[in-house]
């Protein structure tokens, strides 16, 4: 019997790779909007951070998901990422 690949993917923060299921993948879409991309198959530049609050938290502070996608973070954004983690 074969083993299934599991897609690992890098957490945009930490730098770590963990599986894809793991990860909560942020997009730019071509109409420069940010969506927060649960089904993983929205068009657009995609970047991906572990579902944490720790991170997130540090992904805020650090401005990092600003600088990855080339755009401003609204905090509505934050606050949708936080409802999915918490969830």
């Amino acid at each position: 019997m074969k083993v299934k690949k599991i897609p690992m993917r890098m957490c945009a923060v930490t730098k770590e790779r963990f599986p894809k299921c793991e990860l909560l993948r942020i997009v730019k879409t071509p109409q420069n909007e940010i969506k927060v991309d649960i089904s993983g198959k929205i068009n657009g530049h995609g970047i991906y951070i572990k579902k944490d609050l720790a991170v997130l938290a540090k992904a805020q502070k650090t401005n990092i998901l600003a600088r990855e996608l080339e755009a401003n973070i609204d905090n509505d954004i934050y606050k949708e990422i936080e409802n999915i983690i918490n969830n």
